[in-house]
C-alpha cells in the first residue's frame, strides 16, 4: 500500500489513471494496480476531464479504480450545497450508494470488483449523514464476487495498449458504452447489488428504498 499525496484531486485522478498502463510501458515490477482516490464534491467537479479521459481508456485486468466522493447535500463544511452523481454520469462512470457503514465496506469491494472486470472506473458515493456514523460491521477476511456469464469481446474489456488517442478516440467511446457499461450492469446484476432491504416491494406506487445499489 502506498499513500500518495496529491497536489491537487486532478493531478491524483491522472496518476491513477497512469496506474493501469502496465501493459503500455515497459519495465512494469508488478502484476497489477489497485487505485483508490478521494475528493469532496469540489474535488470531483474539478477532476472531470481526468475522469473522463482515464474512464475511456480503461483499467487493468489485475488492477481497477474506486473513486470515492464526498458529498455535502447540506453544505455542512462547503460553501455551496453539492453532489457528484451528475459528474459521474456525464463521464460514463458506474456509481455505488453506500445506505450504512457497513455498505461503504461492502460497496467499496464490490466498486473494485466491478471495475477490474468491466474495465471501467467505478465511483463511490459518501455523504456525511453516513460516513460520520458509528457501527459495528462484519469484516470479512475474504470477499469473492460472482463472475457475469458475459462473453467479453476479443481485446477483454479492459485497457487495450493498442488503441492509441487521438486517432482511436471514437473506438474509445464505443468500446466504453457497447460493451464495458453492459459489463458492468451485468456485474451488479450478478451480485445483487441494486435491491431493496426496507420498504414497498417493487411497483408500488411510492416505493421506500433504504439502500440504492448500482446506478
Amino acid at each position: 500500500m502506498r499513500f500518495q499525496p496529491g497536489i491537487n484531486e486532478d493531478l491524483a485522478a491522472t496518476l491513477l489513471w497512469g496506474a493501469q498502463m502496465l501493459e503500455v510501458f515497459p519495465g512494469r515490477r508488478v502484476e497489477g494496480v489497485f487505485g483508490l482516490w478521494y475528493g469532496k464534491g469540489p474535488g470531483v467537479d474539478r477532476s472531470g476531464d481526468a475522469f473522463r479521459h482515464a474512464n475511456a481508456f480503461g483499467t487493468h485486468a489485475k488492477g481497477g479504480v474506486l473513486a470515492v466522493a464526498g458529498d455535502d447535500h447540506a453544505a455542512q463544511s462547503s460553501v455551496l450545497p453539492h453532489q457528484s452523481d451528475q459528474i459521474f454520469e456525464a463521464a460514463m462512470i458506474p456509481l455505488l450508494h453506500p445506505a450504512s457503514v457497513q455498505d461503504i465496506l461492502d460497496l467499496g469491494l464490490a466498486g473494485i470488483a466491478m471495475s477490474r472486470f468491466s474495465g471501467l472506473w467505478v465511483g463511490l458515493k459518501t455523504v456525511a449523514e453516513t460516513v460520520e456514523a458509528a457501527a459495528t460491521v462484519v469484516v470479512p477476511s475474504a470477499r469473492r464476487f460472482v463472475r457475469p456469464d458475459l462473453a467479453a469481446p476479443p481485446w477483454g474489456f479492459n485497457l487495450d495498449p493498442r488503441l492509441r488517442w487521438p486517432e482511436q478516440r471514437a473506438e474509445l467511446e464505443r468500446r466504453v458504452i457497447a460493451e464495458r457499461l453492459p459489463a458492468a450492469l451485468a456485474f451488479a446484476r450478478a451480485n445483487a447489488l441494486d435491491r431493496v432491504v426496507f420498504g414497498a416491494p417493487r411497483g408500488a406506487d411510492r416505493p421506500c428504498h433504504l439502500r440504492q445499489g448500482a446506478s
